[in-house]
């Protein structure tokens, strides 16, 4: 098992964006001193939610600041970028952190992002597989040429090709956001592992693995690759001695940057959308993730394991708002949640 943080870069009320990129940064440093395997990086738009607009530039750095720590995004929206922009870049991190650099990649919504950007709604609608399979052909052949519906040009060469890289480690990993039947259908079929959020709980996850593994084999992956596949699992933790102080402090704290954050997403198309009740949505996240002391914690990702088939957990570390506070929280999980799970 696999446990790293999750981190959004939250500004929450009465904050800057300065303090939450500052925090963002510090946890993921304070993630390596602890022992955590990883740090996944969100990336958003126009919103406090997450300030946060590039996770691929935030793990730049965060990679030239560590030397284990495995960075990754959660995710690259693809339908805001071109996938061959995507793919150099992920192709530079990956050769010259050594092969420490994970791709998370997803659809994102149907927000402004797609006017500003000039990439236009159906590249949000329709688009996402013709980005994903031209990104993965960059990061996997020696040149490429595309004649698609969105995207056309004539072949070039991959430079820097990421299998160039001085490791063993032939290109960075390639990891999609599954939302629903379709999104896990899609990456069954090119052999991705998937990143599941953390608004589900899991038997759902252990469906959507289930649904994985089924179309997987449909379309011909290796059996090797099916059972090798490290699917990660997003959720939240907070650590206390006692339960109660644990959810307290996300009570707390988590609902106001919710409610300004979700509040501020604007539909591309003026779309309704209907947004979760925070407090709720705080209470159902205590629930459902290792919220309490840390053999809480320790068990709690233990039986998700058990019942998913997931390795790998990216958590967010940040719901108290307050640096020292994440610090902390960060350093509890690595030095009294971890040693529990072996």
């Amino acid at each position: 098992m696999r446990v790293g943080s999750f981190v959004l870069a939250a500004r929450f009320p009465g904050q800057g964006d300065g303090e939450a990129l500052h925090r963002a940064v510090r946890s993921a440093e304070v993630a390596e001193e602890a022992g955590l395997d990883s740090v996944w990086l969100a990336e958003h738009h126009f919103v406090p939610y997450g300030t946060c607009p590039s996770a691929i530039t935030l793990a730049a750095l965060l990679l030239g600041r560590t030397t284990r720590l495995r960075v990754g995004t959660a995710v690259s929206v693809l339908p805001t970028a071109h996938p061959v922009a995507v793919g150099e870049q992920a192709a530079l991190l990956h050769i010259t952190s050594g092969g420490r650099f994970s791709l998370g990649v997803g659809r994102g919504g149907p927000w402004v992002d797609l006017e500003v950007f000039g990439s236009g709604l159906k590249a949000y609608e329709e688009g996402f597989p013709e980005s994903l399979d031209l990104l993965v052909r960059w990061l996997r052949e020696p040149s490429v040429a595309a004649a698609g519906e969105r995207f056309g040009f004539r072949e070039v060469a991959v430079v820097p090709r990421p299998s160039e890289c001085l490791t063993d480690v032939e290109g960075p990993e390639v990891v999609v956001a599954c939302t629903s039947p379709r999104s896990v259908r899609l990456a069954a079929e090119r052999g991705l592992p998937m990143l599941l959020g953390m608004h589900v709980g899991d038997e759902e996850k252990a469906e959507m693995v289930a649904l994985w593994r089924e179309h997987a084999r449909a379309a011909g992956r290796p059996v090797d690759e099916i059972r090798r596949a490290a699917h990660v699992s997003a959720g939240i933790c907070q650590i206390a001695d006692r339960r109660t102080d644990a959810v307290e402090t996300l009570t707390k704290a988590m609902p106001g940057w919710l409610r300004q954050g979700l509040e501020a997403h604007v539909t591309v198309d003026g779309r309704h959308r209907a947004m979760r009740d925070p407090l709720a949505y705080t209470e159902l996240l205590c629930g459902l993730h290792p919220v309490g002391t840390p053999r809480l914690c320790a068990d709690r990702l233990a039986a998700t394991s058990e019942r998913t088939g997931i390795s790998r957990f990216a958590l967010l570390v940040e719901g108290s708002g307050d640096l020292a506070a994440t610090e902390e929280n960060v350093r509890r999980l690595g030095t009294e949640v971890l040693p529990h799970l072996g």
